[in-house]
């Protein structure tokens, strides 16, 4: 077990809290007037995709999950179940699609991950922080449309609705933030 203090918590960490394993969604360090100071963080349970929420004294010891880590690369999808390569042995890896959970919307082929495993066991899947997408349907561009008018829906290649300027038409590619699924810039 490697225990870590409270204040030493970041966004994308995976603890053992309360004998489950969660991913650290975000962390707000708190110092309220003469109170002692904390963490509030909110987590995901991995295995079943349930918010949590907590907040920790800043000294307050969190048992950080000893994970491993391996570069994967995203092969094919074969009977429900995803199949990754290892870069460095070459050997393949079939993973449940439920190891990516929504995150599954962004996976192409040849895509390189970061798989985390737990117990020999891999547990989730860390995909990289954007990717290019194309848009495949929005509204016509409005007249006299400009970066800091009101955004609209854009449909992507892969299926997903990602709020985009007024300015962008079908066919355009933009980076899309794999995290939160925001638009980031236009592609040329």
């Amino acid at each position: 077990m490697a225990f870590i203090n409270a204040n030493l918590l970041r966004a994308g960490m995976i603890i053992n809290f309360e004998n489950e394993l969660c991913r650290v969604i975000s962390v707000e360090h708190q110092t309220p007037g003469n109170l002692p100071a904390r963490v509030q963080t909110k987590m995901k349970r991995l295995k079943d995709g349930i918010n949590r929420e907590n907040r920790f004294g800043s000294s307050e010891k969190v048992d950080r999950a000893a994970l491993e880590q391996h570069l994967m690369e995203y092969l094919y999808e074969d009977s429900g179940h995803l199949v990754f390569m290892n870069n460095e042995t070459y050997e393949q890896l079939e993973v449940s699609k439920d190891v990516l959970g929504d995150d599954l919307d962004f996976l192409t082929p040849n895509m390189q991950v970061e798989l985390e495993f737990y117990e020999n066991q891999p547990i989730s899947a860390l995909l990289p922080p954007s990717v290019v997408l194309e848009i495949l349907d929005t509204d016509p561009v409005m007249k006299n449309a400009n970066a800091t008018g009101s955004y609209k829906p854009a449909k992507m290649e892969n299926g997903i609705i990602v709020a985009v300027p007024p300015y962008m038409e079908s066919g355009e590619k933009i980076r899309v933030n794999t995290v939160d699924r925001t638009y980031m810039e236009r592609v040329k």
